[in-house]
C-alpha cells in the first residue's frame, strides 16, 4: 500500500493549493474567452445552435464526401467502420443554402437520412440544458448544507465541485469537444461524482475519531481506488469508441475522464487542505 501514501503535512497550506488555483485561473481564462465569442462557457454543437445532420451508407471515401460537400459548412466526418455509415454534420445555414444541401444529397445519396435542427429549437434546448445544470448544482449545494450543517466544510464541497465544472469546461474547449445533449449529461454525472468523493473525505474528517493525518490518509486510500477504477473504465470506453469512431460515446468518455482527473486534484489537494485548516482551527 506504499503507492497510496498520502502526507497532507508535506507542504504548507498555501503551497498545497497553489497548483489547483493556477489551474483554476487558467480554466477561467479559457472559459471566459469562449463565453465572449459564443455566449456559452463551452462551444455549442448543432444540438444547441441548429444545423443539419446527415447519415449516409456508401462505399465512397471520406475524402470523396468532403470534396462533394466542399461548398457547405461541414464539420469533421464520423464513420462507423462496421456498417459503412457516415455521419455528416453541417452547421446552421440559411433556408436557401439548406435546400441546396438537401438537393445535393438527394442527387447522389437518395437513401440518406437527413435531420434538421431549427435554430430556435436549438436555443430552446440550450436554455433547458443550462437550467438543468444550474438546478442540479443548487440541489447538490442544498443537500450538502443539510448533511453537514457546518459552513466551511459545506462551502469547500460546493467550491470544489464548481472548480471541477469550470476545469472540465475549459478542457472541453481545449480538446474541441462541443457542448451537446450527451456532453451535458456527462457534466451532470460529474457533479454527482465530485460531490460523492468530497463527501467521503469530509465525513471521514468530521465524523471519525483519531489523528487528522490518519483520517485523511484513510479517506485517500478509499477515494483514490474508487476514482482509479472509474478512470480505467472511462479510458477503456474512450479507446473502444475512438477505434469504432462512435463520436457521441467518445465525447462523453473524454468529458468524464477530464472531470475525474480534476476531481482527484480538487478533492485531495484543495478540499483536503481546507478541511485540514478547518480542523486545526477548530481544535485550537
Amino acid at each position: 500500500m506504499d503507492w497510496f501514501s498520502y502526507d497532507i503535512n508535506r507542504y504548507t497550506n498555501v503551497r498545497m493549493v497553489a497548483i489547483p488555483m493556477v489551474l483554476f485561473l487558467l480554466s477561467l481564462i479559457v472559459v471566459g474567452m469562449t463565453f465572449a465569442s459564443t455566449g456559452l462557457p463551452v462551444r455549442p454543437g448543432i444540438d444547441f445552435t441548429g444545423g443539419t445532420s446527415v447519415t449516409i451508407a456508401t462505399n465512397d471515401s471520406e475524402a470523396t464526401l468532403q470534396a462533394y460537400f466542399a461548398g457547405f459548412p461541414l464539420e469533421p466526418i464520423t464513420r462507423d467502420v462496421t456498417s459503412k455509415l457516415y455521419l455528416l454534420k453541417f452547421t446552421k445555414m440559411s433556408a436557401g443554402e439548406n435546400q441546396q444541401l438537401i438537393d445535393k444529397i438527394n442527387a447522389r445519396y437518395p437513401d440518406a437520412s437527413v435531420d434538421y435542427i431549427d435554430e430556435t429549437f436549438g436555443q430552446t434546448l440550450q436554455g433547458q440544458a443550462i437550467i438543468a445544470l444550474i438546478f442540479s448544482f443548487i440541489g447538490m449545494a442544498v443537500v450538502v448544507f443539510i448533511a453537514f450543517r457546518t459552513f466551511i466544510p459545506s462551502i469547500a464541497v460546493v467550491t470544489c465541485a464548481f472548480i471541477d465544472m469550470v476545469g472540465t469546461a475549459a478542457g472541453m474547449n481545449v480538446l474541441g469537444i462541443p457542448l451537446t445533449l450527451p456532453t451535458t449529461a456527462a457534466l451532470l454525472m460529474l457533479i454527482g461524482y465530485s460531490v460523492d468523493s468530497d463527501i467521503l473525505l469530509t465525513m471521514r474528517v468530521l465524523k471519525r475519531q483519531g489523528k487528522l493525518e490518519d483520517k485523511l490518509a484513510g479517506a485517500f486510500r478509499t477515494g483514490i481506488i474508487m476514482t482509479s477504477t472509474a478512470l480505467a473504465a472511462v479510458l477503456s470506453l474512450w479507446i473502444v469508441s475512438t477505434l469504432g469512431q462512435i463520436e457521441v460515446i467518445r465525447d462523453i468518455a473524454a468529458v468524464l475522464f477530464v472531470g475525474l482527473v480534476l476531481d482527484i486534484i480538487n478533492t485531495w489537494i484543495t478540499n483536503a487542505t481546507i478541511l485540514k485548516w478547518y480542523a486545526e482551527r477548530k481544535g485550537s
